[in-house]
């Protein structure tokens, strides 16, 4: 029997599978993704693809995939939270199939984890900061605190090390006084080991992004989204 495929919208325009999935899920899952080609992590980057999300998921789907995500958490929180609601919406009625986005991903998450005060780690320009803060607000949760590395460029964000993180999550929480966990935000933002040395030296737990967005879609598509050894949020889905 061949692995369940689900379909990725990714940001970038290369539209390659995000590295997370495969580490996460191995041989279990066969990804695939199809790229927005955006110029910057920004609303004037995602101004001109915005519209183009539906079309990319009704790709997917045509291409076999079971279940789509949005692989972009400031893309689909950045209009608000009734666009984020609308958009997948639309995703779903275009395609016939069970769709989430990122934003969707970062809130089951949270809950998961049973995060409702959360100290926020992002990429991001203070622009999308603030809306990250007002579409949190809108879930029900309380941002304690919040620091962005502001960074615009789709290539970049790739490249910030591992100890970059770690140091900007524990700024974070240290600044975020009783928070319940930390939020990562920017699905380009590699994170699994940093996740991983947060939970190990804060004993709170910590999600991010891209690999909040796999589990959920995972869920979205029925599937297993456990993956221990991944942080909390894997160990048990």
């Amino acid at each position: 029997m061949s692995a369940p495929c689900i379909g990725l919208v990714v940001p970038p325009a290369h539209g390659q599978v995000p590295g997370d999935g495969p580490l996460l899920y191995g041989e279990r899952v066969h990804f695939i993704a199809r790229g927005l080609g955006i110029g910057a992590i920004s609303p004037e980057g995602f101004a001109p693809v915005v519209d183009t999300i539906v079309q990319r998921a009704v790709e997917l789907r045509d291409a076999g995939a079971q279940a789509v995500s949005l692989m972009g958490t400031s893309l689909s929180f950045y209009r608000g939270a009734a666009f984020t609601e609308s958009l997948r919406e639309a995703m779903q009625e275009a395609t016939g199939l069970p769709c989430t986005t990122m934003s969707h991903a970062i809130v089951r998450a949270l809950r998961a984890l049973g995060i409702r005060r959360v100290a926020v780690a992002t990429s991001y320009i203070d622009a999308l900061n603030d809306r990250l803060v007002e579409y949190l607000r809108s879930q029900a949760f309380e941002v304690t605190a919040i620091e962005g590395l502001g960074i615009t460029g789709v290539e970049a964000v790739g490249e910030v090390a591992t100890p970059a993180l770690v140091e900007l999550g524990e700024r974070v929480l240290a600044r975020g006084g009783d928070a319940d966990g930390l939020f990562i935000s920017c699905g380009g933002l590699l994170t699994l080991d940093a996740i991983q040395a947060l939970e190990a030296r804060t004993g709170l737990p910590v999600t991010a992004s891209s690999p909040a967005g796999f589990w959920d879609v995972m869920r979205t598509a029925g599937l297993d989204a456990a993956s221990p050894g991944f942080g909390r949020l894997f160990d048990a889905s």
